[in-house]
């Protein structure tokens, strides 16, 4: 098993927004690309900035991450969300990092 992370900062005041575009994501591409319904989002609260938002995933294998991205580069309505969501990030804080989930 493995945790895909994506965290991105949020603009002052924004963190609100970044939350509803990912909602809107989920329902628009993440369907699309089989990301699977058990997700979460975290956002920043003691020891971490408040601007931090992550998005993490559960997945049986990295195999399962690598199809996710082969599809979501068809996806057209991806770009265009991206562009929406550029409105309210801070511009190159998105990261991504994958931990192995041991018992």
């Amino acid at each position: 098993m493995f945790v895909a992370r994506w965290q991105v900062k949020a603009k002052f005041g924004h963190q609100s927004d970044v939350l509803k575009l990912l909602r809107e994501w989920d329902d628009a591409v993440g369907k699309q690309v089989g990301m699977p319904a058990k997700h979460r989002y975290l956002t920043g609260h003691v020891g971490n900035a408040e601007a931090l938002i992550v998005s993490e995933v559960e997945l049986g294998s990295l195999g399962e991450l690598d199809e996710m991205f082969a599809k979501l580069a068809r996806v057209d309505i991806h770009a265009d969300w991206g562009r929406k969501m550029s409105e309210y990030v801070v511009s190159g804080s998105s990261s991504w990092e994958v931990l192995r989930l041991r018992d």
